[in-house]
């Protein structure tokens, strides 16, 4: 039933299952680190994303192969540009502005690419691909958390206490050797105790860190709860 000896860029047997098994296999390499991390869009999502775009391009080569009509790379570009609802709803906006599920977005918009990479039999390409963005997810990921952690600018989330004075907690903060870049009044997430919250973002005038100043952020007296965001 196949013909390895057949040309891989065009449309048989043989093609369709080397290409399908390579979306398999290379989606599922980068949804696997997805899934371990606990993402909403993990080992599944990812192969059926590349499954799915592999099979627009191949179906499009095939209607161009077979009927002589259509554009080989109409379907691509729909796949290329529709993939942006998938992604979009991995995002999260959560209460306290944090926005969570972009490097996830990311990498089904890159798998989709190397989904239509694969379909059109750019093997290589779709193989590299794969490699360099698995090294985007793990590597750099540890890297940018290193290079988070050496920052001197911080987010943090602040509830106050119903007989604090929110000017004596800043007078306090800036006393830290912090200057406070932004400040945002919210409505409190946690403590029942607590009458209004703040999101801060915070700029250490020197190394320091990061969770001692969270620590003694909480040690203030009327403040009931913080946590860096």
């Amino acid at each position: 039933m196949f013909d390895f000896s057949t040309d891989l860029n065009t449309i048989n047997d043989t093609t369709i299952l080397l290409r399908l098994f390579l979306a398999v296999v290379l989606g599922g390499a980068i949804g696997f680190e997805r899934g371990r991390a606990g993402r909403p869009a993990g080992l599944r999502t990812h192969i059926l994303v590349c499954i799915g775009s592999t099979l627009a391009i191949m179906t499009n080569q095939y209607v161009f192969q077979e009927y002589g009509i259509s554009d080989p790379t109409r379907l691509g570009a729909q796949v290329i540009s529709g993939i942006g609802f998938l992604g979009a709803g991995t995002i999260i906006v959560t209460g306290r502005h944090q926005v969570k599920g972009l490097t996830t977005a990311a990498g089904l918009w890159a798998t989709a690419c190397m989904g239509l990479a694969i379909g059109i039999g750019f093997y290589k390409a779709a193989i590299v691909g794969c490699v360099f963005i698995t090294f985007a997810t793990v590597v750099l990921h540890r890297l940018d958390n290193r290079m988070l952690s050496k920052s001197k600018v911080l987010d943090i989330y602040i509830e106050f206490g119903k007989s604090a004075s929110i000017t004596s907690v800043l007078d306090a903060i800036k006393s830290y050797m912090v200057h406070i870049d932004s400040i945002e009044l919210v409505k409190p997430s946690y403590d029942a105790n607590a009458t209004v919250a703040a999101i801060m973002t915070l700029r250490l005038k020197q190394k320091r860190v990061r969770l001692d100043v969270v620590a003694k952020i909480c040690a203030i007296e009327g403040v009931e709860f913080a946590e860096e965001i």
